[in-house]
C-alpha cells in the first residue's frame, strides 16, 4: 500500500520561507515522477510543481516560478518543496502526489497522479 506523508507546513509571515517534505513508502519511489498541488479555501486544487523520477527535470506553475523549488532524494524516498518569498495568496493545504509515469507532458492534471497524501497546511500572514 502506497503512503505519502507531508510535513513542514505552518504559519509564516509574508516574505518568509518554508520547506515541505513528503515521505513515500510502499512503492519504488525512484520509478515515478512526483508532484505538489495546493488547495485554498473555496478553490479547486491546483498544480504547483512536478519533478521527474531522476530529479533532473522540473516543472512549475507560473505563479511560483522563481520562488519555489521542488527536489527529491530517492535514497530517502522523499520529495521536497522549498518555498521562498511567500505571499498571502500561497495560503493553502499542500498535497504531494505520485505521477503515473517517470515523466511526461501531462504534469499539471490531477488525473495523472494516482496516490495522494493527506496534506499539510501553509498559512502566510500579511
Amino acid at each position: 500500500q502506497v503512503q505519502l506523508v507531508e510535513s513542514g507546513g505552518g504559519l509564516v509571515q509574508a516574505g518568509g520561507s518554508l520547506r515541505l517534505s513528503c515521505a513515500a513508502s510502499g512503492r519504488t519511489f525512484s520509478n515515478y515522477a512526483m508532484g505538489w498541488f495546493r488547495q485554498a479555501p473555496g478553490k479547486e486544487r491546483e498544480f504547483v510543481a512536478a519533478i521527474s523520477w531522476s530529479g533532473r527535470s522540473t516543472y512549475y506553475t507560473d505563479s511560483v516560478k522563481g520562488r519555489f523549488t521542488i527536489s527529491r532524494d530517492n535514497a530517502k524516498n522523499t520529495v521536497y518543496l522549498q518555498m521562498n518569498s511567500l505571499k498571502p495568496e500561497d495560503t493553502a493545504v499542500y498535497y504531494c502526489a505520485t505521477h503515473q509515469t517517470r515523466w511526461g507532458t501531462k504534469l499539471a492534471g490531477m488525473g495523472e497522479y494516482d496516490y495522494w497524501g493527506q496534506g499539510t497546511q501553509v498559512t502566510v500572514s500579511s
